[in-house]
Formats: C-alpha cells, structure tokens, sequence
C-alpha cells in the first residue's frame, strides 16, 4: 500500500512539475482531422495564439465548460485567436458530430481517431485537458480540468499582445 501511495504521489509532483516546465516547450507537430475530413497542421496556425482542447461528449466537464469556450472563442478569433476542439479517440463520431450541431460550436473540431493527437500531446487521457500555443508555436500552459477563464483570458491576452 505505501509503494503504491508513493508512486502515485510520484505521479503528481511529475506532472506538477511538467505543468511549470511548459513555458517554452515547443508544441507538437500534430496533424488534426476536422469533422470535414479536411487535415490542419497545427503548424499552419503558427502566427495565430491557439487553445487546443482534449474533450469527449461522455465527459461532464467537457460539456459544462463548452459555451465558455465557444464565448472565449468568439471573444478573440478577431484578433489572431484560434481554437481546436479535439475529440478523444472513444468518443463515435456520430456523437460528435451531433453535439457539434446541436451546441453551433463556431471553432474547428476534430477526431483523433487513432489516439495519435492525444499522444503527440503527452498521452492525454483525462478530458478536458487543454493547450495554450503561444504565436511562435510554444506550449505556455497546460490546463487540466476545467480551466479558470478569467486567467486563461489574461494569459491569452498576454499572448495575443505579444509580436509572432
């Protein structure tokens, strides 16, 4: 019971310590599959200050925190703000897709359907786990959980203020 309580909390202060550490990391070189079908790069929106959002319809906080991302959306796409609803890999498509029409969600939406994103990303498997990509394409914050959208929109202002 003690080794197990050890490594678990071994667990915690690694992945305390990876959220400090994401300040400059440079982001992954992912590849999203729209619910179009059409391929982004997330290179292709290096310039642009990104939230990119791991979430599944299943998840309740997923869907609590929704029309605060579609208001953080549309609050900031005017001024270089891009944003990218990910849904995780068990999530059907048909689900998606649905709640997508049903919600209007005015950002793109993708399917990782094999887990490649979720990987790229560092094995993301708790929803909602979201990314902030600064312009020059550098991770500078990592938010499990729901965020705190008062502080996800300062730093995204911080950010959008910022030269690309």
């Amino acid at each position: 019971m003690k080794k197990w309580l050890l490594a678990v909390v071994a667990v915690v202060v690694a992945g305390g310590a990876a959220l400090l550490l994401t300040d400059r990391q440079e982001a992954p070189k992912a590849v999203f599959t729209l619910l179009s079908g059409e391929k982004l790069p997330l290179d292709s929106l290096r310039g642009k200050v990104v939230l990119v959002d791991f979430w599944a319809t299943s998840c309740p906080g997923c869907v609590k925190e929704m029309p605060q991302l579609v208001e953080t959306h549309n609050r900031y796409q005017g001024q270089g703000f891009e944003t990218v609803a990910v849904a995780m890999s068990y999530d059907p498509p048909e689900y998606v897709k649905a709640f997508v029409a049903k919600n209007g969600l005015p950002f793109k939406v993708a399917l990782d359907a094999d887990g490649g994103n979720a990987k790229a990303f560092g094995e993301v498997r708790l929803t909602p786990t979201s990314f902030l990509i600064d312009r020059q394409g550098n991770v500078v914050q990592r938010i499990l959980g729901e965020p705190d959208f008062a502080k996800l929109h300062q730093l995204i202002e911080q950010k959008l203020a910022q030269a690309s």
